[in-house]
């Protein structure tokens, strides 16, 4: 009998967030489509309302009637699906919904809402795996009105930001009031950290099979000194011609995978495996580091997604080290009927 898997899609806080769980869930719905699998789609929009449209074509939602949150919850009880795929990015997404499919008793792919809450907040999931022995850059926190006592350089960031937007270098003590200004635009605090030179900046995939840690091949970052210090919206994320989204950073001359005999692999790999587990990872991690000149791996942030899209960063990583995305998406699927 077919797995029955509910696809969680959409954005209960803006556009953009819709726009972005669209370009990966079409994506994944295609790629990951077989007889194994009845596929169901639920989609939140904006105003709070729920769809369960044919598939996510854009005249199958707009065909689809709006429910109210009570409704949805009547139809997947009804439905009931036996696993969820989690594809929404905004912070309610990625925390009050899955917690909705744990209060349904929806198992579902990925980590919790409470993991999921912890490293939205870049300052919290640090102190955690700092605690655990990781090098972290040092930092502070700041909301409107606070003053910055940090040494320059430094990198300024909201603290629950998401694809760089609001992230500033700051080298003079003059730029501070406009990178502060940028990073609390888009959240009540800043955070403010140390610059680490380079260097390299690289991202680590985990995926849990049979409840083993398995390291993926690394994914680096064209960053330099001079020209391209940090990593900017810019370089993730590009308006398309059709008004959505494109994936700037699936550019190979901006992103590539490192030679797994890289010594550096196996440095990053030890730091990201006690970062999963000081975090509470469970099915699959992803963690972005900064390498100094010295070699060291110093912790950034954890961006726990995994689309199970041919345009997801950690099916890149994962394909790289021999995993087709069937088997990447049959293996999340198992561990999450699992636990």
């Amino acid at each position: 009998m077919a797995i029955r898997v509910l696809h969680l899609a959409g954005s209960a806080v803006s556009e953009f967030f819709s726009e972005l769980s669209l370009v990966y869930a079409r994506d994944c719905l295609a790629s990951t489509a077989s007889g194994d699998y009845e596929f169901h789609v639920a989609l939140v929009s904006p105003d709070g309302q729920w769809r369960f449209p044919a598939d996510l074509s854009r005249a199958a939602i707009q065909a689809a009637s709006p429910m109210s949150l009570a409704a949805a919850i009547d139809h997947l009880i009804v439905l009931r699906p036996d696993v969820a795929v989690p594809q929404m990015f905004c912070i309610p997404g990625m925390t009050t919904y899955r917690s909705l499919l744990d209060l349904l008793g929806i198992p579902y792919v990925g980590n919790t809402g409470d993991v999921m809450a912890l490293t939205a907040n870049k300052a919290l999931a640090r102190a955690v795996v700092a605690a655990a022995g990781v090098p972290v850059p040092a930092g502070e926190v700041l909301r409107q009105g606070q003053r910055p006592t940090h040494p320059l350089p430094a990198v300024v960031k909201p603290v629950d930001g998401d694809n760089s937007v609001g992230v500033s270098l700051v080298r003079a003590e003059s730029e501070y009031d406009d990178a502060l200004a940028a990073a609390l635009a888009y959240s009540s605090q800043a955070l403010v950290e140390s610059y680490v030179e380079l260097g390299r900046e690289v991202r680590c995939g985990i995926v849990v099979t049979d409840g083993e840690l398995r390291c993926l091949p690394l994914e680096e970052y064209a960053v330099d000194g001079a020209s391209k210090p940090i990593r900017q919206e810019a370089d993730k994320l590009s308006d398309n011609a059709d008004g959505g989204l494109d994936l700037v950073a699936k550019d190979t001359a901006k992103a590539w995978i490192v030679d797994p005999t890289d010594p550096l692999t196996a440095r990053v790999w030890d730091v990201a495996k006690q970062c999963h587990l000081a975090l509470g990872c469970r099915h699959y991690s992803l963690f972005d580091f900064r390498i100094d000149p010295s070699g060291k791996p110093w912790f950034l942030e954890a961006g726990l997604y995994c689309s199970f899209a041919e345009k997801s960063v950690f099916y890149t990583m994962a394909k790289a080290a021999g995993i087709p995305l069937d088997q990447l998406f049959r293996t999340a699927i198992g561990e999450s009927t699992r636990s």
